[in-house]
């Protein structure tokens, strides 16, 4: 029963925590991006590069890679902006391993509570029959119920954590998709800006 109380506690901090995390204006902020569009529709790229190094969001990590390369191919762009875009999904998935692990192994620590307590139950059982040669209907029933006391536990809190891993692997994947449309959507923004400095040259 300890042990799955604090799994619970566990799952608890993990769902809380990844709820703060995974709020929409702190991985796709909309003002910014449309701050960073506006300035590359301009023809702005430092003034875009210096807002993506002055926001900490995911959006601002995988834009500013793609900024780095601006004047390059489009594929290397998108290249670039994919390779970081892994590396800030797999920061929006953290923690959820492990949620999922508790829902998993939550029922099972329930199950080997009962096993264990139906084990302590029938040897307590065993030494008063041979103690006395009789046994309490009673006590043998209140040691059951004792011991599925733990698989009911066990799945209380497996079912609650399972639910709550589903709804956080729902909100990561429709963030990732937004980062995905968004970092699409800049690509040639991003290249814009080099045609018409190459454009300016030719002309000079």
């Amino acid at each position: 029963m300890g042990v799955i109380g604090f799994a619970s506690v566990a799952a608890l901090a993990i769902f809380i925590e990844r709820m703060w995390s995974l709020q929409r204006h702190r991985i796709v902020p909309a003002r910014f991006v449309h701050l960073v569009r506006d300035q590359l529709t301009r023809g702005r790229v430092d003034e875009a590069r210096s807002l993506c190094s002055s926001n900490d969001s995911s959006i601002a990590v995988i834009l500013h890679a793609g900024l780095r390369h601006v004047g390059g191919t489009r594929a290397l762009i998108r290249e670039a902006m994919q390779d970081r875009g892994r590396r800030e999904a797999a920061e929006l998935e953290r923690f959820t391993g492990a949620l999922g692990s508790i829902a998993t192994i939550a029922p099972l620590l329930g199950l080997l509570g009962t096993i264990t307590g139906m084990i302590k139950t029938f040897q307590r059982v065993n030494e008063t029959v041979a103690q006395t040669g009789d046994v309490s209907p009673g006590a043998l029933a209140s040691g059951i119920w004792e011991a599925l006391v733990t698989t009911a536990a066990g799945l209380a809190v497996a079912i609650p954590a399972f639910l709550a891993y589903r709804f956080v692997i729902a909100r990561v994947d429709r963030l990732v998709l937004d980062l995905e449309e968004v970092s699409l959507d800049m690509v040639d923004l991003m290249i814009e800006p080099a045609k018409s400095t190459s454009g300016d040259e030719d002309d000079a």
